[in-house]
């Protein structure tokens, strides 16, 4: 899970664990061809989700009841079938979300052949486990909208696990940058891959979906950390990566690294 502090708690949640987001402990859902799945349930379960809390106050939306903070009543299921903690929901495995003004971005690992970026919606749907990316996920055809009528929204990035462009297996959510070491970055949305040797990439917004996306070279590693895990963006506007040297850290194989231009 992932947790972001703006004018409420925007928490992330992944769909449970497994493959598929079916077995034991995932519901059925409506779309039978994948037997649904936490990621398309509003209503059992917080999972597949980002969140949305007040901790500032205590007792739901009413305030009355026993849970330990509040619930903006501006929430999209407030007063209708679901749970009133969610936001938003269809997310696999969200990892790293980051707020940049107004636009909040949800990096989603996926399972088998894509990974994707969102740009998160109040009550916004963003397909898993009917999509995987903008893509059907097992069936060769599936719906573009829930039965109510809700759009499954398309991610805004999305790169595939082989191919000759933008790769990898397993996406790192990062920030847009605002600082100034590196003209060549502003205002782009910079982000990994955590895979052996680890890729950093940026894309711009634009009008069309999805947005391009270029690899950043990198051409420092004293400390031997490829592996990104995570970033940070200080008030300066400029981004630091968190990596390990390994698939798994160890000892003192991890490391906070500066970008910097060359």
């Amino acid at each position: 899970s992932e947790m972001c502090i703006r004018d409420s708690l925007y928490v992330a949640t992944g769909d449970g664990g497994g493959a598929n987001d079916e077995g034991r402990g995932h519901v059925d859902d409506w779309y039978d061809a994948v037997a649904g799945g936490n990621g398309q349930d509003v209503t059992e379960n917080l999972l597949g989700s980002v969140l949305r809390i007040d901790v500032d106050s205590t007792g739901g939306v009413s305030g009355d009841d026993d849970r330990p903070y509040g619930i903006p009543e501006d929430n999209p299921l407030v007063g209708s079938d679901g749970l009133d903690e969610q936001y938003a929901w269809g997310l696999r495995n969200p990892w790293r979300l980051s707020f940049d003004g107004e636009d909040c971005y949800v990096a989603d690992v996926g399972q088998g052949a894509w990974e994707e970026v969102n740009l998160l919606e109040r009550g916004g749907n963003y397909g898993w486990n009917v999509r995987e990316g903008a893509h059907c996920f097992r069936a060769d055809d599936c719906p573009t909208e829930t039965p109510d009528g809700a759009p499954l929204l398309d991610p805004v990035l999305e790169y595939p696990h082989s191919g000759d462009g933008p790769s990898g297996v397993a996406v790192i959510g990062g920030h847009v940058y605002r600082g100034e070491s590196i003209p060549a970055l502003s205002g782009a949305y910079v982000f990994a891959d955590w895979q052996s040797e680890g890729r950093l990439f940026a894309a711009r917004p634009s009008e069309s979906r999805p947005w391009d996306i270029a690899e950043i070279p990198v051409t420092d590693r004293d400390d031997g950390g490829t592996n990104v895990l995570a970033f940070g963006r200080a008030p300066d506007g400029e981004l630091y990566v968190c990596t390990s040297g390994r698939p798994i850290v160890t000892g003192s194989s991890g490391a906070l690294n500066r970008l910097t231009g060359v």
